[in-house]
């Protein structure tokens, strides 16, 4: 098995990375969590001319894939530069409908996700759909029925103010049922998961910069706090955690790319691991430069308060290691 990106896919990724820098998205964040969503519309139609929705849409729906493993080297970059929005849901929702063959819904809004036009929410798991107040749509899974809505319930306070979940209403247009809706659910859940945990991935990478950045500026009796074994230790042991995080969200998203049998047991190791590390990075962050009060004035603490957050979404470590050892 492969875990190196080819030549052309790390090209795909660092002209991502390109774009987004040039994008402000601590602006747009901090614009998404105050409740206005028209900057992160704007970036969210630029990363989809980037082709980055697409990955998650067949061809014959005017995509480009499916392509879990571009999809994951995509989802590193937008956690790096903390893009805010339902990212993960509204290609968890391109995979839920894809699985559901040609339905109406599939026709109306796959070309749409495709082309960056629709933002979708996606409750499969739990009470909760993120960002349902700035999405175009929700798709409501439960049991063997999915339910498409515009209606939500008051938005919930989070520790991620551009992560707000909000319950879903009852009603709205019953899209299917059946034994495949619970089959397409469960696919829709482990592409949630693959995508989050390269998300955290990318959360966790722009932490441990900055913070490496940090402790080569800041000084303590005349020497920078990076040259102490102590902050060193804390590094590298984030660093660790990232790099062991890694291929195993490779290893997640080529088991999807073939569709698996061991698929979800691979996305829910990934999962653990890319949000353990991530929110292992967040600590470190917080504890190198120094206190609460004083990172949150900075844009770091855009980043440090995704970390936990990312971490459970789409299932807690506890939740994703019951899946791991549940095939032993």
């Amino acid at each position: 098995m492969r875990f190196l990106a080819t030549a052309e896919q790390r090209e795909f990724a660092r002209t991502l990375d390109a774009l987004l820098g040039t994008c402000g998205t601590p602006a747009v964040a901090r614009a998404w969590a105050a409740g206005e969503h028209k900057p992160g519309r704007e970036l969210w139609a630029r990363i989809a001319a980037a082709g980055v929705f697409a990955l998650a849409v067949t061809e014959r729906h005017g995509g480009l894939g499916p392509l879990p493993v571009e999809l994951a080297l995509s989802f590193v970059e937008l956690g790096r530069h903390a893009v805010p929005g339902p990212l993960a849901e509204t290609v968890a929702a391109a995979a839920l409908l894809e699985r559901l063959g040609e339905s109406a819904a599939a026709q109306d809004l796959l070309p749409r996700i495709a082309a960056g036009d629709a933002v979708v929410s996606l409750c499969a798991r739990g009470p909760y759909a993120v960002d349902a107040d700035a999405a175009d749509t929700v798709l409501v899974v439960e049991g063997d029925t999915v339910r498409r809505t515009d209606a939500h319930g008051p938005m919930q306070t989070s520790l991620d103010p551009a992560r707000r979940p909000a319950r879903p209403l009852g009603g709205g247009e019953v899209l299917a049922t059946g034994p495949a809706v619970a089959a397409a659910g469960a696919h829709a859940v482990d592409v949630a998961r693959l995508v989050t945990a390269a998300q955290a991935l990318g959360v966790g990478r722009a932490l441990l910069a900055e913070t490496v950045s940090y402790a080569k500026q800041r000084t303590q009796f005349h020497r920078p706090i990076g040259s102490f074994q102590a902050v060193k230790h804390r590094l590298a042991d984030t660093l660790i955690g990232l790099e062991f995080a890694q291929p195993l969200v490779y290893a997640g998203a080529l088991a999807v790319a073939s569709d698996a049998p061991s698929a979800g047991r691979e996305v829910a190791a990934a999962k653990v691991a890319a949000g353990e590390a991530a929110y292992a990075a967040a600590r470190t962050a917080l504890q190198v430069h120094g206190a609460v009060g004083y990172t949150a004035e900075l844009d770091l603490s855009l980043w440090i308060r995704k970390a936990r957050p990312l971490r459970d979404a789409w299932g807690t470590p506890a939740e994703c290691r019951a899946r791991v050892l549940a095939a032993f």
